[in-house]
């Protein structure tokens, strides 16, 4: 479970005075993909110190920048090691590096490869040429379900914090406890859950809005009146009942499909900003209700 690989400079196969510098961030799996896909070859692997965080994020943060490109490539003696000046950066990387500043500080050229590790090699052999292909931005069905089972995982850890004891909210009825409450109850959250973690992504283009938190809703949304009509069905579940878990499944539907947008090539970290301010007060008001609902429920009715 250790995300970081000490930065510094790594030979893949045997490499020589002429062959490639490739450069990625010290988190683990991007260090394991690079290596991994550069297999069979001769390359250098400049390793920066981006403190176990990917290239992308490191890169909006600053730690995959300028400085320690520079401060890198003089700490480990690459201009004695190679005889060329060039090094390799993948493109997720070109917001936090300047390229003039590198030239000018450390006398390399800096080359922008590909978005996708796998296109890496075919960068190589055409000669360090992109091709279009290669420097497109996707987000298809299987790049977005790839991504779901970490988000699932995330989402299932708030079931001590949020999911019972809603549960347990909900499974009080005019002062006794029910288990056949208390047991839906937690179906409910989980419903909600894959449905902001699996449904939305899932379903992500054909949802209107451009908000994460508005997709997650509508999907929660659906399947809260799903549920809602099942549940309808049985004389002990009542108008207030259906109401509060309708809005308590939109909520967290909403709320883990918002922190999907960490997992997208779609949003920036002013936009996520200003989506949270405007989600967030919403879900507290609408999660708030349905407590409030609950916790009449469990005493008045």
């Amino acid at each position: 479970m250790s995300y970081i690989v000490p930065p510094g400079l790594y030979a893949i196969g045997e490499p020589e005075h002429d062959s490639p510098v490739v450069v990625t961030a010290n988190y683990k799996m991007s260090y394991d993909l690079v290596r991994r896909t550069m297999a069979g070859r001769d390359v250098w692997l400049l390793v920066l110190e981006t403190y176990g965080i990917n290239v992308w994020c490191a890169a909006g943060k600053g730690t995959f920048g300028t400085g320690e490109l520079v401060r890198r490539i003089e700490t480990t003696g690459l201009s004695r090691i190679v005889s060329h000046r060039r090094v390799i950066l993948p493109v997720m990387g070109a917001s936090g590096v300047k390229v003039i500043d590198v030239k000018q500080r450390a006398g390399f050229e800096v080359l922008f490869a590909t978005l996708r590790i796998d296109d890496l090699p075919e960068y190589l052999d055409n000669g360090m040429s992109a091709t279009r292909e290669m420097r497109e931005l996707t987000f298809s069905l299987s790049e977005r379900l790839v991504l779901a089972p970490v988000e699932i995982i995330g989402g299932m850890k708030s079931f001590p914090l949020a999911g019972l004891p809603l549960a347990l909210l909900a499974a009080f009825s005019s002062g006794s406890f029910s288990i056949n409450r208390f047991a839906v109850a937690l179906i409910l959250y989980l419903i909600a859950v894959l449905s902001g973690t699996l449904l939305t992504p899932l379903l992500l283009p054909l949802l209107p809005g451009r908000m994460f938190a508005v997709k997650g809703a509508v999907t929660g949304c659906a399947c809260s009146l799903a549920c809602a009509v099942i549940l309808g069905r049985s004389p002990a579940v009542g108008p207030v009942d259906l109401a509060a878990v309708i809005l308590m499944m939109t909520v967290v539907s909403s709320f883990y499909a918002m922190n999907y947008t960490g997992s997208t090539p779609f949003t920036s970290p002013s936009g996520v900003r200003r989506e949270m301010q405007l989600a967030l007060p919403a879900m507290a008001v609408t999660g708030g209700i349905a407590i409030i609902l609950l916790a009449a429920r469990a005493v008045f009715l």
